[in-house]
């Protein structure tokens, strides 16, 4: 597996506790497996982080003792590393971190820690008469995420690009009297031997009138001729999400399915096509939903164009409508996000064409490589 190196774990360190000194913080608890890795590339189900001005603090029970210190041997080593092994409680040890290294003012992730744990904190820092203060702070790890690194992008590029080796294989699978969630165990045998650890999300495949229905999952139903088909999945690769989608029709098209393909197809390169620096989100996707209003569809097309992609599949930037009581996002290079409109009519079908975008210094990197055409199978 693919790490990123230390030195862009030290810049990414740096990030934080320019954030951190920002808003006068001596540390920040860090809870959340994906911001863990990030900071540490520590990928276990449990621990804790607390990242202070000078040192990682990685909290961990006996289950990764080992995977530990054989990535600090490695050259994916996490600097300024010191592990505290966690004996029985997670949350007493954390005390322990805090007080031995003599933080006074903490932040943590407040979307990420639950009222009873905050309480449990608060109440036994006051009870012992401990010299902390927590502070609930707002998506300091999520705002670096935002932006990806050279090591994350060789890896979202390669992830993407994979995709391209499985569609054709997986296409094999397609065809009347076949059932949904046939094709389903398919497509997450084709990733695996294709080298993904895993899927990103519960694969999608959705036929006839399921096809309406954006985030149907396999059932039994059986495929018949004149379906829509919409075949939505991702795999993860050393970490890192990737997510494509595509629609295909069994048997001939019928000239609805055509025009209604059309229109989401254009609305895609569309919104591709408004992707460059300093553009802000929400006009990605107005570019998508203008050519889907155009043509009679704007009613069937009800969710975001687009979600950011890295260590997880749903995560930031959104590429969603604007909203007055949101800020504005400018796009930036090295955002990398999907682009997803779709057009759902119930009781017809529905078509969903998506593909994950880099932002470049110039405009865009289309990173999947699939092709776009309405393919009759």
């Amino acid at each position: 597996m693919r790490l990123p190196p230390s030195a862009a774990l030290a810049h990414r360190h740096a990030r934080i506790r320019e954030s951190l000194e920002a808003l006068s913080l001596d540390a920040l608890i860090v809870t959340p497996p994906a911001n863990i890795r990030y900071l540490s590339n520590h990928a276990g189900s449990a621990g804790s982080l607390v990242l202070t001005r000078d040192a990682a603090h990685l909290l961990i029970d006996f289950r990764y003792r080992e995977s530990v210190r054989g990535l600090q041997d490695s050259p994916a080593a996490c600097p300024g590393l010191r592990v505290w092994e966690v004996p029985a409680s997670y949350e007493e040890a954390l005390l322990a971190c805090l007080t031995d290294v003599g933080v006074a003012t903490v932040g943590f992730e407040g979307a990420h820690v639950s009222v009873a744990r905050h309480e449990w904190w608060r109440d036994t820092i006051a009870a012992r008469g401990l010299d902390i203060a927590l502070r609930s702070t707002e998506r300091i790890v999520e705002q670096a995420r935002v932006i990806k690194d050279a090591s994350e992008i060789d890896t979202l590029r390669e992830a993407a690009s994979r995709l391209a080796r499985v569609f054709p294989a997986m296409l094999r699978s397609v065809r009347a009297g076949e059932t949904e969630r046939r094709i389903a165990g398919v497509i997450e045998a084709t990733m695996r031997d294709a080298g993904y650890e895993r899927m990103a999300f519960d694969t999608i495949v959705a036929s006839g009138p399921h096809s309406a229905m954006p985030h149907y999952r396999a059932g039994t139903r059986v495929l018949t001729a004149g379906d829509l088909l919409v075949l939505d999945f991702g795999g993860v690769l050393d970490g890192y999400c990737c997510d494509l989608t595509r629609t295909v029709s069994i048997g001939s098209p019928s000239r609805e399915a055509r025009r209604v393909y059309d229109a989401v197809r254009d609305a895609q390169q569309a919104a591709v096509a408004a992707v460059r620096p300093g553009v802000d989100s929400s006009a990605v996707d107005a570019a998508a939903r203008d050519v889907l209003q155009e043509r009679g569809l704007g009613d069937a097309f009800g969710h975001g164009t687009g979600h950011g992609l890295g260590l997880e599949v749903h995560e930031e930037p959104r590429v969603i409508r604007r909203r007055p009581d949101a800020p504005s996002v400018p796009l930036a290079p090295g955002m990398v996000f999907t682009i997803e409109p779709g057009a759902y009519l119930p009781g017809f079908g529905g078509v969903r064409i998506e593909d994950d975008v880099l932002v470049t210094d110039t405009g865009c990197e289309v990173l999947t490589t699939v092709p776009r055409e309405l393919l009759a199978l």
